[in-house]
């Protein structure tokens, strides 16, 4: 049996011949490049160059830049260079970059994510978004990535952990590739993949627990109860802080993540951006069958109004995110509450 390589799978999202499927199966082959030069350059670690720690600035949502960060965007933007792209957007700079006016497309990156996990060798990645271009191409550079993202054309991460792999959706499923050094190329390794309807993990930064609202620590304090609880089931805890990796691991096996809003100065919309975090990681899960929101609203149904916006994020198992969204409708689903029953939790007094 042959080997199925992504350039097989693009190459049938543009068998019809249309042209704006052709220009992006064109734009994903491109960054495929852009990213096994940033692989290289992260798997040297402490022995790159580029390794040195943080370069001193900041990138305009005011979070400290990393050497690395700098030369990933570097790296992505001169690899769509020549691809169907009118403008590229990035996490680490203020307004979009306009490449080609004439073409198509637009593109939202986080050029490296998980990038404060860098010195201690945990996986990190690059998100991507592709959108139509919109609006008048001579006069606004921004329109394109202030769609919805249920807008997005094609979305996807590439992680830089234990092995290379390209989690894609063209909108019709999501599925894994891994990059063969022995073939050079990316080779389908999981296709059509289908988040579990239920679970049994969850994955969230508890130690900002004392911060969040009563819906997300009742509905903490009750996956802690287990099989005791109203949850009727023991969890798992699970936090990597790596969107690229939380994600992966949700994708494959199931779980459901949670970066909600939070009284810290800075936080009150969590930290995660709408436009290259939030939506393509939601198109992802949505396409494999899951569901992200932002505890109200499906996130890809949100409209930007801003390129650096920040969201409140929930995905993974479409019941367990259902669920989520119960206790902030409704912060006590249980009944278990009141006085009379009320107990406490794990982290409260």
């Amino acid at each position: 049996m042959a080997t199925l390589t992504l350039e097989d799978h693009l190459a049938a999202h543009g068998v019809d011949g249309d042209p704006c499927r052709i220009a992006v199966a064109n734009t994903i082959a491109a960054l495929t490049r852009g990213a096994i030069s940033v692989r290289d350059t992260v798997n040297l670690g402490a022995l790159g160059a580029a390794f040195s720690g943080q370069n001193g600035g900041t990138n305009f949502g005011g979070d400290m830049q990393k050497d690395l960060d700098v030369l990933a965007d570097d790296v992505l933007l001169e690899a769509l260079r020549g691809a169907p792209v009118a403008y590229y957007a990035s996490e680490e700079l203020e307004h979009p970059v306009a490449l080609d006016r004439t073409a198509p497309l637009a593109v939202a990156i986080d050029p490296l994510d998980g990038s404060s996990n860098i010195d201690t060798n945990v996986s990190i990645g690059t998100i991507f978004s592709v959108l139509p271009v919109v609006g008048r191409a001579d006069r606004d550079d921004l329109a394109s990535f202030l769609q919805p993202g249920k807008a997005q054309l094609a979305a996807g991460f590439f992680i830089y952990g234990p092995q290379l792999a390209l989690v894609l959706t063209l909108g019709s499923g999501t599925d894994v590739f891994v990059y063969s050094p022995r073939v050079q190329t990316f080779v389908h390794a999981y296709a059509g993949l289908a988040i579990p309807q239920k679970t049994q993990e969850f994955a969230i930064n508890a130690a900002n627990y004392r911060f969040w609202d009563d819906a997300v620590r009742h509905y903490v304090d009750d996956c802690l109860q287990g099989a005791e609880g109203p949850q009727g089931r023991d969890f798992n805890m699970r936090w990597i802080a790596s969107l690229v990796a939380d994600t992966y691991r949700i994708l494959i096996r199931g779980g459901v993540f949670l970066y909600p809003g939070d009284r810290r100065k800075g936080y009150a919309n969590g930290r995660l951006r709408l436009v290259y975090e939030a939506n393509p990681v939601a198109m992802l899960v949505e396409q494999a069958g899951g569901l992200a929101t932002d505890a109200f609203r499906p996130i890809l149904e949100l409209v930007p109004q801003s390129l650096h916006q920040r969201v409140p994020l929930i995905f993974g198992s479409r019941s367990e995110v259902l669920q989520i969204g119960r206790y902030h409708e409704e912060p006590d689903p249980a009944g278990l509450r009141s006085p009379l029953f009320g107990s406490r939790g794990l982290f409260r007094n």
